[in-house]
């Protein structure tokens, strides 16, 4: 199949062209090749039919009674490479319950889909993994309260107070709306100080907190004035290495700073933004949907399973595997629908209805339980859903 690509300032120019062998370094940024069937940019079959509408007309037989009954006739998860050479907005993403009802109060408001302020844009969720195909750093839920305690009391500033205040005295559930609705001036003062005082440890490579300091002053530089500068100083930081992962759940405050990486995620484009933006924050309804749980966030290691290494969530929307293919085929079927990726070398795919070879950056969807044999050398990536 066909897919497309999103084009972000904060994508690189030779990630994802690298992969689908265009010219290196691209004009405009390459931030987000797009696999699956979501209807905002959905991937095209080889007879030219967009992938939401063929699974529309037949989804029993594209998706399998199973999936279709469980999620609709749509496909449950997207697929994505993401390659981020500046950092990303940080972001919550709404359970289940939150979309719905978010969704149906703006639709009943006459709120256009495509109007700026929007917040709900469909009656998703859309909890997310991503895999690191580069090391890959990201802020990644809230750090231990006591941490972030100790990580804003060095920076010894008296316009932290308020904010170490509120921390000690109501946790984030008091300290994050409260910089959220810091006034215009007090808020670049705050982020504006805090960047200079981060900037001073880093020079002098005090190793207790050097990258969230660094990225704070690298974030202040980008979005002066913004309150995510302050919010990330209470964030895990967390650096992958290629091969490791890391689910993201409903109500998780999240922005990916660097890197590249294969996502899969449940097929949904609700985002709920709380900083390092320019683009509508939507305070009340973030508040709502953040998770306020403080504490490390673990870092996601692959299993043996059917295929090759699968990386395990608690959703039934997706399941990611990495498949390392030899020269000898095996077998890829699943019960439920496939979308294959290709990423080195070039895979041999064979069914009943013939063959598809997959070059670097090519893609393949497979309906449910078809009969599909993989060779190589090559490494695939398969994404399908987690129903048992």
């Amino acid at each position: 199949m066909t897919s497309a690509v999103r084009h972000y300032p904060w994508g690189s120019r030779t990630v994802i062209p690298e992969l689908l062998g265009e010219t290196v370094p691209a004009e405009q940024p390459y931030a987000e090749l797009w696999m699956g069937g979501h209807p905002d940019l959905p991937s095209t079959l080889s007879d030219g039919t967009p992938l939401d509408k063929a699974i529309e007309e037949r989804p029993d037989a594209l998706l399998g009674p199973a999936v279709h009954e469980r999620f609709g006739p749509r496909l449950p998860f997207l697929m994505k490479v993401l390659a981020a050479d500046s950092p990303l907005s940080l972001q919550a993403h709404p359970t289940m319950a939150q979309a719905r009802a978010g969704f149906a109060a703006e639709e009943a408001a006459g709120v256009p889909k495509d109007d700026p302020t929007r917040t709900f844009k469909d009656p998703w969720h859309k909890p997310e993994l991503l895999l690191a195909l580069t090391t890959f750093e990201a802020l990644c839920g809230f750090r231990p309260v006591e941490e972030s305690l100790h990580c804003l009391a060095k920076l010894q500033l008296p316009e932290l107070k308020p904010t170490i205040a509120a921390l000690a005295r109501g946790g984030l559930q008091a300290a994050i709306p409260q910089l959220l609705a810091l006034s215009g001036k007090r808020r670049t003062h705050l982020v504006e100080v805090v960047a200079l005082r981060a900037a001073t440890f880093v020079a002098a490579h005090d190793p207790e907190f050097i990258n969230t300091y660094r990225w704070a002053t690298t974030l202040a530089e980008k979005y002066p004035g913004d309150p995510g500068v302050v919010i990330s100083l209470m964030c895990n930081h967390l650096k992958l290495a290629p091969g490791e992962a890391v689910f993201l759940p409903a109500g998780n405050l999240h922005a990916y700073l660097s890197g590249a990486g294969v996502e899969v995620m449940a097929s949904s484009d609700n985002v709920l933004r709380g900083g390092l933006t320019n683009k509508h924050v939507d305070l009340a309804a973030l508040i709502e949907v953040l998770d306020f749980s403080d504490g490390k966030i673990p870092v996601l290691h692959p299993v043996l399973g059917p295929g090759g290494l699968r990386y395990p969530v608690p959703v039934d929307d997706f399941d990611l595997t990495r498949c390392q293919l030899d020269e000898l085929a095996g077998s890829l079927t699943t019960r439920g629908p496939q979308v294959l990726l290709c990423t080195e070398g070039e895979a041999v795919l064979e069914s009943t209805d013939g063959e598809v070879r997959l070059t670097r950056g090519r893609s393949a969807f497979v309906p449910a339980g078809a009969p599909v044999t993989a060779r190589g050398p090559a490494v695939l990536y398969r994404a399908t859903t987690n129903l048992r």
